[in-house]
Order: structure tokens, then sequence, then C-alpha cells
């Protein structure tokens, strides 16, 4: 969906996979006397088409969407020195994504289960050309900066972008097929990057991995405000 620009107004890109989140956004944008959402999408490859489209003023994306994840649009923003600032709207936690977000280009990162005025303060920092973060997280890096802890707690971190993509898809069941069809990459490639998560995580067999990422997911997701 896109709308005709107006130039009196911020014009807004959500890129998000759920549809009622998407409208339920857009209903609180919407009400905005100096806003309008002017497209919609609900996976990367659109979204990224229409913010090189429409060049709106700001992206709103979501981490978890169809196929691959929102940090890849962040990632081909940047590659393709598109100019826009985007705001990553989460239902994962800062301590998980954030950071990774950031590396990505993003200006934000506010979680979904916060309130509407926070979420709009939010879209009207990064509009202005500001950063927006939660006090909360600059704590946490201040902290893993000044302890030189790059890699952080949790094993899972010192999984790429794209491994994460492969180790979360192994959590949800999907076989490497059906892996490779979500991320457009080849099943030989999906298989590397299976073997480079074993090693990192110190897992043995593919029965340890389904297991490992499984449960990994199931505790990201038990943290997740509905």
């Amino acid at each position: 969906m896109t709308a005709k620009p107006n130039s009196s107004k911020s014009r807004i890109l959500i890129v998000e996979d759920h549809p009622m989140f998407r409208e339920q956004l857009a209903h609180l944008i919407g009400r905005e006397a100096d806003m309008l959402i002017c497209g919609e999408a609900d996976n990367i490859c659109d979204g990224f088409e229409l913010a090189c489209k429409l060049q709106p003023h700001l992206v709103i994306v979501d981490i978890s969407l169809k196929g691959a994840s929102g940090l890849e649009l962040l990632k081909q923003l940047r590659a393709q020195k598109l100019d826009v600032p985007v705001l990553v709207l989460s239902m994962h936690d800062e301590s998980l994504y954030a950071e990774r977000a950031f590396r990505a280009g993003a200006r934000g990162y506010i979680t979904k289960h916060e309130a509407s005025a926070k979420v709009m303060t939010a879209i009207r920092q990064v509009l202005h050309g500001e950063i927006f973060v939660q006090p909360k997280f600059v704590s946490v890096l201040v902290k893993k900066i000044a302890s030189g802890d790059d890699i952080g707690a949790d094993p899972v971190s010192t999984l790429t972008d794209r491994e994460l993509d492969v180790f979360e898809f192994i959590g949800r069941g999907l076989t490497t097929r059906e892996i490779s069809i979500r991320l457009n990459i080849g099943a030989t490639t999906i298989e590397t990057y299976r073997a480079r998560i074993k090693e990192k995580l110190q897992l043995e067999n593919a029965a340890q991995l389904q297991t490992h990422a499984a449960r990994w997911l199931e505790k990201r997701d038990a943290v997740v405000s509905i």
C-alpha cells in the first residue's frame, strides 16, 4: 500500500509482517497532524523497493519478518547509501538485537510492549535526527564496554546476523531446504552456516543443534510481553 506524497507531512514507511500490529501502528501515526503512512510492506524485498521508490522520511521495521530479518533490510539500505533513518520496533528485548540493529545502521530501537506515547516519542526523536535508545540498554552497553566483554555471556551472541537467522529457523523446525527458500540462499550455504553454528556453540550433531535452538527460541519468546 502506498500514499501520495505530501510535502507538509513526514512520510513514514512501515515494514511489519503482523497485519494487526501494522494496522494499529498505522492508525497511531495517522492520528498525528504532521505525519502520514506513505507505504506498508511485510518483507524486506518489498520494503526495500518501497523505500527506494517513495524516499520516506522514516522507515519503521520489525526484526522478525517473513524470510530474512529486518537487519538485512538495514544492511541493504546502507549498502545502497539510501539516506533514510530507520527505527526498529521489535517484540524482542534490547539485549537480544539492539546492538546488532545499531551496528547495521538503525537510528533507534524500541520494543513493542512500550506504551503508545513512548513509541511516538521514539518516532519523533529519530525523525528529528536523533538517536533513540532506552536508558537500560545504554547502561548494559556501557558496562559491556567497560568490562572489555565484546561477545557477552550468551554463546548465541557470537553468531553472525545470518547465522542467527538460520539458528532461529532451525529452532522453529524448518529443514535446510525450507530455510534456503525463506532466506533465498543455496542449501549448501545453509549447511555451511549450520556447521559454523555447531562449532561456535560446541554442539556435536544436528540433533543437539535442533534441541538447543528450540530451547533458545522458547526462552527468548518467553520474555516477550504480549
